[in-house]
């Protein structure tokens, strides 16, 4: 997973310019736009059209290779409620899913956030095939991939603080054990009923989250102890070394991926790298999308 993550890296760094900016933008508003086409289809013929059916991929609907990650989160009605309420958790929905994305393709930029969210796809759209070998008919979901993502927000900012139903606050990283609780649960219900395949999805839905967050997960997931180690970088002390090393240079500060310095950059922020071996410094621009010296 290490492997993976930071050859994703390292692409990510290379290819600025690779992948679809403000790509979670553009699918909730298409979601959007299916879920209230559908709310006036009664005979869910458009559902039927956007669905993941392998044997009509084979026969030439390959828009439907995408078209399944814009299906609602239930396609009949949400938890058993009224029309009223199914759209009040639909809007909720989308719009915690376009904050989150957002968020995360900010913080990882652009190239590595399509790599994750379209990995995501492709994994699930193999596991399609697979099981519809054994399954005559399977429901790809959007919901297992979106909460991937929340995974990764959580990893990321466990102390963030949301409200719960715009009411209750509470952070991040304690939905994100009632999500990792929805998941358990969906698998061993269906593994228990004989589902096999169905049980295995969720874990093939987040695989994408456990390649480029697997190693920042057990980091999180280590006493406090063991990931107190030599290598942690204290800032002033990295900022005093710098200030030792470049004692005759113009600058105290000197990014390690675009050079710029605090000198010829005087407004720019500049940081050191905790999981940097060794003391480098990284201007704000690149101080969580560069490749980390080992």
């Amino acid at each position: 997973m290490r492997f993976l993550n930071r050859a994703i890296d390292r692409f990510s760094q290379k290819h600025r310019k690779f992948g679809i900016q403000r790509l979670m933008l553009y699918i909730v508003i298409t979601s959007a736009v299916v879920y209230l086409i559908n709310l006036m289809d009664t005979t869910y013929s458009l559902l039927s059209l956007l669905a993941f059916v392998p044997a009509q991929i084979l026969r030439g609907q390959v828009w439907r290779l995408v078209t399944w990650i814009f299906l609602p989160i239930n396609p009949v009605n949400f938890m058993g409620g009224t029309p009223l309420r199914d759209l009040f958790f639909t809007a909720l929905a989308l719009y915690f899913y376009y904050f989150i994305g957002s968020t995360l393709e900010r913080e990882w930029g652009t190239p590595k956030f399509t790599i994750f969210y379209i990995s995501g796809i492709i994994l699930n759209i193999i596991y399609g095939f697979v099981i519809s070998f054994f399954v005559p008919i399977i429901y790809l979901s959007p919901e297992f991939l979106n909460l991937s993502m929340f995974f990764a927000f959580a990893v990321l900012f466990p102390d963030f603080v949301i409200r719960l139903f715009l009411i209750l606050p509470i952070k991040i990283k304690w939905l994100a054990l009632v999500n990792a609780a929805f998941f358990a649960f969906s698998i061993i219900s269906n593994a228990i009923s004989g589902y096999i395949f169905l049980a295995i999805l969720p874990l093939v839905a987040i695989l994408n989250f456990l390649i480029i967050c697997g190693d920042d997960l057990l980091k999180k997931l280590r006493p406090l102890k063991a990931r107190t180690s030599p290598r942690a970088i204290n800032y002033k002390r990295a900022s005093k070394k710098a200030q030792r090393e470049h004692l005759n240079q113009p600058y105290r500060h000197k990014c390690s991926v675009c050079g710029k310095t605090d000198t010829n950059s005087p407004d720019m922020q500049f940081r050191y790298c905790s999981r940097c071996e060794g003391y480098h410094c990284f201007c704000i621009d690149h101080i969580n999308s560069h490749i980390h010296f080992h």
